[in-house]
């Protein structure tokens, strides 16, 4: 008999259903939320608005495009945290109510477990490769930079970590800072193509061990740019492509530096990445030539795995319920969590 898992994702501003049949992947329905953008970041009561809009729908869309009834499922996995408490709390109350319904098992799913076994999704028709274990994942996000080792599905030890802002903070708020939108980090990303990344400097921390810092970068980047503009008002318009590619490469060399340093302590050669900012090109790309340069074996999630979706949810919540670890009915959501 086969296991049929819906996973569900609801941590931040996307509504996202996923359908995985003995780990293969059938569906994977998202709905995002685009009101976030006048605003410059998610507003979290218009999130969990729009969750409750989204959500029946979603679940709907995701189990006619894998041609599976909901009677069919065996259980049902969803994203307790972290996130915004609100949204978390829109997705576990569903999955709650339809485990219940379906009197099939439910199973909690850390944000963050997601990322890191984004790689193991498998497709019909679609070549795989997974890393094998124990393997480094550096995980990169809105919320998040850390490097983890991964030693199975379900055993994970965060060697390193931010002690103040997260990678992708650092992109979305010095975006905001030069005018550029929301989220920042594709809009980086895209100008960074068109520059220099030689031609400014940014002043980069000095943390001991693994753990990263990203305060810094964003201060330096906001003296400079008010300096600049200070001798020459359209200085911004002139060279924000050499800006953001300079910003850019700062910021990949400091995760990189971390990420080779904790390669050489553990030995471990298979590296990969997760995560928001994982889907950033200059990043993927540096990844690469550092393995090569390296003997690593690298493994890149596939784009549409490394913003929050529920394939990741799905994929975890796969490994959970093959362990036979269910979630009671009373589980609460939580915005914040201290382990995987």
């Amino acid at each position: 008999m086969s296991d049929i898992i819906l996973g569900i994702e609801s941590s931040c501003d996307d509504t996202s259903a996923a359908v995985i049949r003995d780990g293969v992947l059938l569906s994977n329905v998202i709905a995002s939320q685009d009101v976030h953008k006048a605003y410059g970041g998610v507003v979290p009561e218009l999130a969990s608005r729009a969750h409750e809009l989204n959500i029946v729908p979603v679940v709907s869309e995701a189990l006619s495009r894998a041609g599976v009834s909901a009677s069919g499922l065996t259980a049902v996995a969803f994203t307790r945290g972290p996130g915004l408490l609100g949204s978390l709390l829109v997705g576990t109350s569903f999955a709650k109510a339809l485990g219940l319904a379906l009197n099939v098992p439910i199973v909690m799913v850390n944000h963050l477990q997601g990322h890191l076994l984004a790689n193991f999704i498998r497709q019909e028709g679609v070549e795989i490769r997974e890393p094998s274990f124990p393997y480094l994942c550096l995980l990169v996000s809105g919320g998040n930079s850390q490097i983890v080792r991964v030693d199975s599905p379900l055993s994970y030890t965060i060697l390193g970590q931010t002690i103040d802002d997260a990678v992708g903070e650092a992109f979305d708020k010095c975006s905001k800072m030069m005018g550029l939108g929301y989220p920042g980090g594709p809009v980086i990303d895209r100008l960074a193509k068109q520059g220099d990344p030689a031609r400014f400097k940014f002043a980069k921390p000095h943390i001991p061990g693994l753990d990263y810092s990203f305060s810094g970068v964003k201060t330096s980047l906001l003296y400079f740019v008010r300096d600049q503009l200070a001798l020459d008002p359209e200085f911004m318009e002139k060279n924000k492509e050499d800006i953001c590619a300079s910003f850019q490469k700062t910021l990949i060399d400091i995760l990189m530096d971390k990420l080779i340093k904790a390669a050489r302590q553990t030995g471990i050669k298979d590296v990969t990445i997760g995560g928001g900012v994982s889907a950033n090109s200059g990043l993927r790309d540096r990844l690469q030539y550092e393995g090569r340069k390296r003997g690593w074996r690298t493994f890149l999630p596939e784009f549409k795995f490394t913003t929050d979706n529920a394939a990741m949810i799905a994929i975890a919540g796969y490994f959970h319920y093959l362990a036979g670890e269910y979630a009671p009915l009373d589980v609460a959501p939580v915005s914040r969590m201290s382990d995987f």
